[in-house]
């Protein structure tokens, strides 16, 4: 499958990705490496890893980021209740220090975590580690071997290595900088809000009911709406809740009913700040704008 053919199939499951990004991403299958899409937040870049396990037929495997995050909540971590009910049952019937403690750390004990768990698939699933600037420094260090060598090593079981290498998604808002070290070991590209023309086609994707005069009135104040001053800018997401909403309640025109305009927009501005800003005024001039 070449980068167009990518770029078509995605775009059957709704993603109209750019050329940049298909490409991007074709050689991130091809050449069995991971891509770190980096861009704010709300552009789509969680939903790349869901279309392209889509595309691909194969599992979606996701390890949402936070601080805080350790090995034992994304590698892998033993049954501890197990092993404690274990340990009195073996002791009842005899065994051996030894022998409990060999069978105790075992396969039969060891809980998969997402990062361990896509790599013991025999079919290449979707690997999304998502906003991984939110997860600490040191966090990363656990992910370098995954990433190098797609194998993980456990001290009581030795290292795993990977039946299929997994396809590699990882995310970042620019909450901070990553290590040159996570960055070398990844593609990348920059993932920003669609122009008009694609965030028309994604929107007409999702949304085939939608009138097409609505639909080009929404894009344009969604657009205009962007580079007001914000806090929060809305995402594609908030897009396609406006344009429902509006055909939920009825909306054709943008322009005609601003008291409706108005509370429609909770479904954009998700701030107090932002909806104070945003006046009646300013929400028909944007409209006008639009229309």
């Amino acid at each position: 499958m070449n980068f167009s053919a990518l770029q078509s199939a995605m775009a059957q499951h709704g993603y109209m990705a750019s050329d940049d990004l298909a490409v991007a991403l074709h050689l991130a299958v091809s050449l069995e490496r991971p891509i770190l899409l980096e861009g704010a937040a709300g552009v789509g870049k969680t939903e790349v890893a869901r279309v392209l396990s889509a595309v691909h037929n194969t599992q979606l495997i996701r390890l949402q980021c936070y601080e805080g995050l350790d090995a034992s909540q994304a590698i892998y971590e033993w049954n501890y209740q197990r092993q404690l009910l274990a340990i009195r049952s073996s002791a009842e019937a005899g065994e051996t220090g030894s022998q409990i403690e060999k069978r105790l750390f075992s396969e039969e004990f060891l809980l998969e975590r997402p990062l361990l768990a896509a790599i013991r698939h025999h079919k290449p699933p979707v690997l999304l580690i998502d906003e991984i600037d939110r997860a600490d420094e040191e966090f990363e260090a656990y992910l370098l071997e995954i990433l190098a060598d797609f194998q993980i090593t456990i001290p009581e079981l030795g290292t795993l290595k990977a039946l299929s290498k997994p396809m590699v998604v990882l995310t970042a808002n620019g909450t901070r900088d990553l290590s040159d070290a996570l960055r070398r070991r990844c593609l990348y590209t920059y993932v920003d809000y669609p122009d008009r023309r694609t965030e028309l086609a994604i929107l007409q994707a999702r949304c085939p009911d939608i009138e097409a005069d609505l639909a080009q009135q929404v894009i344009g104040f969604v657009q205009k709406l962007r580079r007001e001053d914000l806090e929060k800018i809305p995402g594609i997401a908030e897009t396609l809740d406006f344009a429902a909403a509006l055909m939920g309640l009825g909306i054709a025109d943008l322009t005609a009913d601003p008291a409706v305009l108005q509370a429609s927009l909770t479904t954009l501005l998700k701030t107090q700040t932002d909806q104070a800003n945003i006046t009646t005024e300013v929400a028909q001039r944007l409209a006008g704008r639009a229309a």
